[in-house]
């Protein structure tokens, strides 16, 4: 019962993370339910390069040069740039006309799939074993 409240919440805080970022995208002019495909297209291009970027900052936090002793790990701009990663791909999921429930749902089916793979071993690449989601 417990665990079943706490998904429940954990949900709802998806949601709700969901609707802030498209209240904010509002702010912005960026409503995807009254752009052309096209228009879509290169919102969704924007927001894939915005997420690399701020991959990149997050590399950045990370002493990944092995040659220089002077990096420290910044632990707390590591976690405000996953933050940043978060909000646009909960850009990217409304462009493409998802929601909390949508990304929810796909997830859990993924997962799913991801452990099966690992079950099997992952031998082999098997492109129709996600074409269901």
């Amino acid at each position: 019962m417990r665990q079943k409240q706490e998904e429940g919440q954990s949900f709802c805080r998806l949601a709700h993370l969901f609707e802030l970022q498209k209240n904010f995208s509002k702010r912005l002019g960026i409503e995807p339910d009254s752009f052309s495909d096209e228009r879509r297209k290169d919102w969704i291009l924007n927001y894939a390069r915005a997420m690399q970027q701020e991959i990149a900052e997050l590399v950045d936090s990370l002493p990944w040069k092995w040659w220089a002793k002077y990096q420290q790990f910044d632990l707390q701009n590591a976690r405000v740039e996953v933050v940043d990663i978060l909000h646009f791909l909960i850009s990217m999921a409304l462009m493409l006309g998802m929601d909390a429930d949508d990304l929810y749902e796909k997830f859990c089916k993924k997962n799913e799939i991801n452990h099966m793979r690992q079950d099997g071993g992952y031998a082999e690449k098997n492109r129709n074993d996600a074409r269901h989601i």
